[in-house]
């Protein structure tokens, strides 16, 4: 049973720390709802997790079984069993989606993936999603619409059957109908692999449909609360005014800290 253990994390970003004692234990078969309002760390967590290099872990680990996250590459933590779905996924102008999605399934088997096997797989989950036809052909995300996108990185997510994914807003830029879909997607397979998830949404029709076993509200770097799902009903029903005055919180104002997207495989750096 995979299970991946995070042990007061620190993380900084540019010197400036974002991240300021993050513990959390995510098991097999485990949702995990991570909220909290922009800019409090949420995205940083999960990029940190799986290895941005502009995200330094000045102290804590991360673990994955016995296996120690932190000394991983980017590509080394995907074989491990984690997976990514971004917020803002990337264009790769020249690379096809059906070349990018058997390259990354050859990488994490001992032999080549049956071509006749991996186009039945990758034609059965495009019509899943309610894709078009010709994803395949496509390049990487490139002309893709918002909501393409967020599909396309679930269509990598079935394809890849990690054993541990974060989805950071998945949901967002979707549709009502669309919502359905990829939350029906992302549910189904959850059931089927037992894998563990960590998303990131502030809907809670979101997380209705795929029903978290746990959740937890991060502010200002770290964990101030946990819960199940009904947390989750509480949040959106009365905002977070009600957690800032019970805990004696200051809200902080919100900072763009998006990313400068990088196509590069080093792994998370630690401070010394």
């Amino acid at each position: 049973m995979s299970t991946l253990k995070i042990s007061n994390l620190h993380v900084a970003i540019d010197d400036k720390e974002i991240l300021r004692g993050i513990d959390l234990e995510i098991k097999e078969n485990e949702i995990h709802a991570l909220m909290g309002p922009n800019g409090n760390g949420k995205s940083t967590l999960l990029q940190t997790i799986m290895g941005h290099p502009r995200y330094t872990v000045t102290q804590g680990s991360i673990f994955l079984d016995d296996k120690n996250v932190l000394e991983m590459s980017v590509d080394e933590r995907s074989k491990a069993g984690l997976f990514l779905a971004m917020q803002y996924p990337l264009e790769i102008p020249g690379v096809t989606n059906s070349d990018f999605l058997r390259a990354a399934l050859n990488a994490r088997s001992e032999t080549p993936v049956s071509l006749f096997k991996f186009i039945k797989e990758m034609e059965k989950n495009i019509a899943e999603l309610q894709m078009k036809p010709d994803l395949a052909h496509r390049f990487l995300n490139e002309g893709f619409s918002g909501g393409e996108k967020k599909r396309n990185e679930i269509l990598q997510m079935r394809m890849l059957k990690p054993s541990l994914a974060l989805l950071d807003e998945i949901d967002s830029g979707l549709d009502v109908d669309a919502l359905k879909v990829v939350a029906s997607a992302i549910k189904s397979l959850q059931e089927e692999t037992k894998m563990g998830l960590v998303v990131v949404s502030h809907y809670e029709r979101f997380y209705d449909s795929i029903k978290p076993t746990h959740a937890h509200v991060l502010i200002d770097g770290k964990i101030v609360m946990s819960g199940e799902q009904e947390l989750v009903a509480k949040i959106d029903s009365e905002g977070y005014d009600w957690l800032y005055k019970q805990l004696d919180i200051k809200p902080i104002k919100e900072e763009n800290t998006r990313p400068v997207i990088s196509l590069g495989t080093c792994g998370a750096k630690r401070g010394k």
